[in-house]
This record gives structure tokens, sequence and C-alpha cells, in this order.
């Protein structure tokens, strides 16, 4: 189960040292005004999960435990006193769906109240609030944000109701055409059904809609309301049509929700991985000397790479997979033969000329994969044949659209396919299930949303196969025994697919894993097997990825640990602070015994011991050894943790001994 959210009074950090020296150096380090972790150091396993003892507010979204928490710390005792506070999505909750779409109608009255010109366009509700997109060139400023949410709360207290109102299309044009409202004429004429439906605010404003609202403006608390930001949106996505201007808003219930969701949007932008990226010098985009999008993997970034690379390269041999390195770029009839260059050119690059052939930079690793198939001949006997490839594709995405990691235009996917017989479909999504979940799982996700997706009206292939196919994901999830949620008619029209999201430490869900089922490629690519009767037939082929996008995993993991990364897969493991120089012989030795069990360790001095642990605290470094002339004389190490503070004189075997048995069961803590 998940903890409560957690908000500290007070940050407290251990300085039970059996070594006076660094008892002092932490008390120092860490008293009132210079503590260096706003985290409890003592709360007990039985209030608080894992993630809250790490000091990591747990999720107040929707799960059973998803409830906002404060917790007042003293140095004697931790005093947790729960407020339940559910903080759900509009898809969780009608109740709040009506909330936030009427709240944007209310928004856009109060804009065209106070800036008549403003021309409206859309304004639905989305997770946790909503937007209205205006036409207004002038642009709004902060000030007008809190101008606009005056005349909102102005409109909520008249008790407005919310009337919903059929017209035919011709009145509808009439009456838009009379307001000079042009966007709404577009979206007028995108409506392909009848009747037309209006919803009025009062007799004061009104505006196409399907709803659904709230009764009254009465309804809407107005202490639970808030603007947060502007931003630009072409209409439609379409760089050719105009900018608009876009206000973001939320609304809750009750201010008590508002009241968490700003501690969580504070939380979240504590974790935020490109901040954590800059300060941990873990990578980044140098969108203004190289280009948007890209990715440099700084040193302390590319040994975490390498470690969660060589941990996904080991389990997938250990489970009968076949590694695949493939090009970069292939020639473009590959990509029209795969039906890319028809479905996906938007996001794929111009082609490149070389040598009187066309080549393309490859958006995606399957036709590859294709290709290496294809290159050989298969009997029966050798399927199943699983390859998998940490293989890097480039995708177009526009300027506004990328985020950090989070969205780039050249990343790595970890993309694996298996090829096989109808009847093998049921055992091999199971086995992917089994490898997601024991891959997630070891990077500390495990709860997970799952979705099944069925066959769409349009679709290649028989009923037959869609049937058994569907029939064997649904088999698989099964014997998973996990709950999943049905996505009737979502599936791609090549075939049925599971969708994996993880939940992280603040409750967000994040979309990674896929495994999806395609009867088309092999049939575009007239792949064959020879069956028992010596007959050529279809494999079935499986794409699957775990976590999606390598750079967006690190992403995702960098916020869920806020940057306090498990211990196994932490740049710098263990960190060495060398009190004296007498003691550097010593402390170079200890380093080099360590570095030689495969222990990444560094060694910091020159500075006062206190800034030498404040930085190392600052650094998230999991473990660090304080070395005095004692510790030197005694073959010891004065220890202490990121996680759970001071851990008292060890020898270097037994610091040796806990970090090699943490790298090798891929442990969290020391």
């Amino acid at each position: 189960a998940r903890a409560p959210a957690v908000v500290l009074s007070k940050g407290v950090a251990r300085a039970s040292s059996s070594r006076p020296m660094l008892a002092a150096a932490i008390r120092r380090v860490a008293a009132p005004g210079r503590a260096l972790m706003q985290r409890p150091a003592a709360v007990p396993s039985v209030a608080l999960s894992f993630a809250a003892r790490r000091g990591y507010p747990a999720n107040v979204f929707n799960h059973p435990n998803r409830v906002a928490t404060k917790a007042a710390v003293s140095e004697a005792e931790v005093v947790v006193e729960e407020e339940p506070v559910k903080l759900l999505t509009s898809d969780e909750s009608e109740d709040l769906l009506k909330i936030r779409h009427t709240t944007a109608h209310i928004c856009a009255m109060a804009v065209q109240k106070l800036f008549p010109t403003a021309q409206v366009t859309i304004g639905p509700w989305i997770d946790r609030g909503f937007y209205y997109d205006f036409d207004y060139p002038e642009g709004f400023s902060d000030k007008d944000l809190k101008s606009i949410k005056k005349q909102m709360i102005k409109i909520i207290n008249k008790d407005y109701p919310l009337r919903r109102e059929e017209v035919t299309r011709e009145e509808a044009r009439t009456r838009i055409e009379a307001l000079n409202e042009p966007y709404k004429l577009e979206i007028l004429d995108a409506i392909k059904t009848e009747p037309i439906t209006i919803y009025h605010i009062g007799d004061e404003w009104w505006d196409l809609c399907a709803g659904p609202h709230v009764e009254s403006t009465k309804k809407i608390h107005p202490k639970a309301i808030d603007l947060e930001s502007v931003a630009g949106a072409y209409w439609r996505g379409d760089e050719k049509r105009p900018m608009l201007q876009r206000i973001y808003g939320t609304a809750w219930g009750s201010p008590e929700e508002l009241k968490a969701y700003n501690e969580f949007k504070a939380e979240a932008a504590r974790r935020d991985h490109r901040k954590i990226g800059k300060d941990l010098n873990l990578f980044s985009i140098q969108q203004e000397e190289v280009g948007g999008g890209l990715v440099f993997w700084h040193p302390k970034g590319a040994i975490m790479r390498d470690m969660i690379e060589r941990f996904w390269k080991d389990i997938h041999l250990e489970r009968g997979y076949d590694l695949l390195y493939t090009p970069h770029v292939g020639k473009a009839d590959l990509w029209k033969t795969s039906g890319h260059s028809d479905f996906y050119a938007e996001n794929m690059y111009k082609p490149i000329d070389v040598e009187d052939e066309t080549y393309q930079l490859k958006p995606m690793n399957c036709p590859f994969h294709v290709a290496v198939y294809k290159d050989g001949y298969f009997s029966y006997r050798d399927l199943p044949i699983r390859w998998a490839e940490m293989g890097t594709v480039y995708r177009y995405e526009r300027s506004g659209t990328m985020h950090g990691l989070f969205r780039v235009r050249g990343f790595t996917q970890d993309d694996a396919h298996i090829f096989c017989l109808p009847h093998q479909i049921a055992d091999e999504i199971k086995g992917v299930l089994d490898l997601t979940e024991d891959i997630l799982s070891t990077f500390g996700f495990t709860e997970f949303e799952v979705n099944l997706s069925t066959q769409p009206e349009k679709s290649v292939g028989g009923p037959e196969i869609w049937d058994k196919a569907e029939g064997a994901l649904k088999d698989a999830l099964a014997q998973k025994g996990w709950d999943y949620e049905v996505d009737e008619g979502g599936g791609a029209f090549y075939g049925p697919k599971i969708d994996i999201k993880i939940l992280d430490a603040i409750g967000r869900k994040w979309q990674c894993s896929t495994v999806q089922l395609d009867f088309n490629l092999p049939e575009r690519f007239d792949l064959a097997y020879i069956d028992k009767e010596n007959a050529k037939q279809r494999p079935i082929m499986i794409h699957r990825a775990i976590f999606g996008s390598l750079e967006r995993f690190f992403g995702i993991l960098t916020e869920n640990y806020a940057g306090a990364f498990p211990l196994w897969v932490a740049p710098t493991q263990v960190r060495l602070l060398p009190v004296t120089d007498a003691v550097d012989d010593y402390v170079q030795e200890t380093a080099r015994k360590l570095r030689a069990a495969g222990i990444r360790c560094d060694v910091q001095s020159q500075e006062r011991l206190a800034k030498l642990v404040r930085n190392a605290e600052k650094a998230k470094i999991p473990v660090m050894c304080v070395v005095g002339e004692q510790e030197a004389k005694d073959g010891t190490l004065a220890v202490r943790t990121y996680a759970d503070g001071d851990q008292g004189v060890l020898s270097v075997d037994d610091v040796l001994s806990r970090v090699s048995a943490a790298n090798a069961g891929k442990l969290e803590k020391f």
C-alpha cells in the first residue's frame, strides 16, 4: 500500500554516531536553517511506506490509500494526522468533470466580459482542470489572469443556471454569425450530428457544447478554482493557422482539494527531471548549440544508462532472447513496404539522397528486425524467435511539443519482436508480462494500470485470428491475476494490444510498456515459415517495449526518486571524505579496493567536514564514509547513508560486502 503524502514541519538528520567527530559534523550540517534533507529520519515503518520513509510524499491521486497527510516531526517523535483528500482526475469523477467543464465556460465568459475583442475557440476539461483557447493577439499577462479569476468568482456568486438548448444547424449558424465568432463557425461545420446543442450561462453567455455541466454556477466553489498559466497554441494544432492564447486552469470540489493539488504541484516541480538532471550533471539538451530534442549523456548519466542497459541485456538473455544491432538509416523503399511512409510520414524526417538512392532515418526498429527474419530460413521447429535491441530512432517533433527527456527527437527504444506460431501466442504474451513485471519492479515500480485494446472497425486479418489473439491476451492477463480495462475497438488496425502504465511515488501514471500483436507486417513483407506439411505459413509477429523509450524512462526514474537513486544504479555509490591529508594513502587504497570490486566510488576533500557532508547530501550520494586518523589506524570507515543517516563505524570489507550485495540483488538501500 502506498503511504499518505507527508508535509514536514522540520527536517531532522540523525546524529547518533559512535564517533564524536562525525556526530558533531552531522549536527552542524543538519542544524536549523541548514538542514540537508527535508524528510523524517525516524518515521516508524508501520506508519509510512518505503516511499515516505525516504521522505517522498506518496501519491495523492485515486488509490485506496491515496490521501493527503500532514506530519508534525520533532526530534523525539513523529505524529501523523490524516486528512483524507482524494485528488481524482476528470475520468475518475463525473462530478469533477462537470465542475471543470463548467469552470472552462465561466472562464471564457469572464474573458469576454473583460476583453470584448477576444474570440473564443475551444475549452475542454483535462485530467486535473481545463483550458480555453482565445484569439487575442495582445496576449494575457499574469495581472490579467488575476482580473479574470476575480470576474469568474463574480459570475459564480451570481448563481446563474446552466441551461441546455437544442437548435437546428441553421439557427446555430445565424447566432454565431451575429456574434462574429469565426472559430465557432468552423467548429459547427465539424459537428456531424444533429441536433446542435448549446449551453447557456443564465441569459448572459452561451457556447456550442455537448456537455455535461453542473446545474448552476453556484455549484462551483469559488475558493476551489485557480488560473495557472497562459501558453501559446496553434489553432487545430496547425503551425500554419493562427497562434492562440491558451489559459490553463484547475477546479476542484473543495478548497482542501485545491490546497492538496497545489502541494502536489510543488512536489512535482521539486522532482522535475530537467532541474535534477542539471543539478546532478546527468544530461543536457543543447538546443542553441546543437539542436532541440537531442540528448547528451554526461558521465554520471552515461554510467547510469550503461547500468540500466546491462541489466536489460542480461535479463533478456536469461529469458531466451537474442540481441540485434541494426543501422540508423535504411532505404526509403523499406518504409514504403512497411506502410510508415503512408501512415507516419509527418513524424519522419525528410529522405536523404545517397548515390542516386533514397535513404531514410529510421523512426522505428520493426522493419529492420523483419529484414533480419527475411534473411533467414525458418521451420516451425525454430519458432518462437525472440529478438531484442536497444535501437535508436529519430522522429520529428515540433519544437513547442518537446519536453526534457519525455519528448525528444532522437531516442532509444528497448524494442523486441517475437515471431511465433498461433498456438504459442498465449505463452509468449505471458512471458512478456512476466519480464515486464520483473524489470519494472527492479526499478521500484510495482503498481500498474493495464488496458487491453481490441479489434477496431477497420482491420487486417480474419475474425478467427483476432479472436484467438484477443483470447490469448486475456488468458495471459488472467494468469498474471492483473485487473485490466478493455478498450473495445481501440486496437491498431493490424492487431490487439496491451498497454501498461506505471504509478510513481506521487501517484502520477506514466505510459511505458506495450505488447502489440501484428498481422500486417508479416503480410506486407511476405514473411514465412515452413510447417509440418512442408508448406509456407505466416508467422505471428509480436512487438513489445518495456521501458518504451530509455530517455523517457530515465526521466520518470529521476522524478520517481527525486534524484536519490537506488544504490545499485546510482552514478556514485560511495563517497570517501578524508578529514586530513594524513589519511590520504589509506583513502586512495580503500577507493582502489572498492573500484576493483565494481563499486562506483569517488573521493572528495580539501573542505571542512561539514561542507563535505553537505555537498554529498546535495549530490544525493547513497553512502558517505568519513575517514579520520582513528579510522585509518583501525581499517574502518564512519558510514552515513542518504536514506537512513548514521550507520556507525564499519570495516572496509563490511562496506564492500554490503554495496556488492546491493549490486548483485539490485537493492535500493545500503
